[in-house]
């Protein structure tokens, strides 16, 4: 495969091939991934969830290109990442993906408008429209009044907004969020859950770690990780 788009199955974004995953703990191997395939396609809204221990943020940092697999194969961009380089890798992360944390992981010096270009200064070459973008993807996400403002002059839940807006400034095939409303209220939480909706409305591929099944609940596809593998995948409950 050469394109995400030319593999046999239509609108396929990514795949999960038997992988597992072995860390070296205290001198003894701790299986994360017993073995786990799944497939990602153009427009899903996943939900991953598991008890402490489950594998589901092994999952997501393999996903994201974060970590690589003991064994099996991952394929992004129709690329098995375990081949690719770090250099190559770190291409790959900042074409494909975008990156949404529980911590939000803001640069406390940078206004929201700065913070959003962040992933753009890694681009060559540079885009002379750079910061016009990154001022409509603020605005995009509800901040057009807080653009010259610093984290700490701003709400968990604008936090948050910022850092969708950074995810989507490299336009990702693929959005990856770690536990994106853990430390939000619930109107709050709710608020991001209506934002990341829309953005899935207009087809964009949202793959998420949460415990919170009423989160889950929202999203289209939940898969169940148990001691490292799949129990389920399900469609989330209407």
């Amino acid at each position: 495969m050469s394109d995400l788009n030319s593999s046999n199955a239509p609108g396929l974004v990514a795949s999960v091939q038997h992988v597992t995953k072995v860390y070296r703990l205290g001198g003894e191997d701790v299986q994360a991934l017993a073995g786990v395939s799944v497939d990602f396609y153009q427009g899903d809204f996943v939900a991953i969830m598991g008890s402490s221990g489950s594998g589901k943020s092994t999952l997501l940092n393999l996903l994201g290109c974060l970590d690589r697999p003991t064994s099996g194969h991952y394929l992004l961009g129709g690329r098995d990442v375990a081949t690719l380089d770090d250099e190559s890798l770190s291409r790959m992360r900042g074409r494909y993906l975008g990156f949404v944390f529980q911590s939000y992981n803001l640069i406390q010096q940078l206004s929201v408008v700065e913070n959003i270009m962040v992933p753009l200064a890694y681009q060559r070459p540079r885009r002379p429209d750079g910061r016009d973008l990154c001022v409509r993807l603020a605005e995009l996400v509800g901040l057009s009044g807080r653009l010259g403002h610093r984290p700490s002059q701003l709400s968990g839940g604008q936090q948050q907004r910022v850092a969708i807006a950074r995810a989507l400034v490299n336009n990702p095939h693929v959005i990856l969020a770690d536990e994106p409303t853990g430390n939000l209220d619930t109107a709050t939480s709710d608020e991001i859950m209506s934002l990341l909706e829309a953005l899935n409305a207009e087809g964009r591929t949202i793959v998420m770690v949460t415990h919170e099944p009423d989160i889950a609940a929202r999203c289209k596809k939940v898969i169940s990780l148990r001691d490292g593998l799949i129990e389920s995948v399900d469609a989330a409950p209407a």
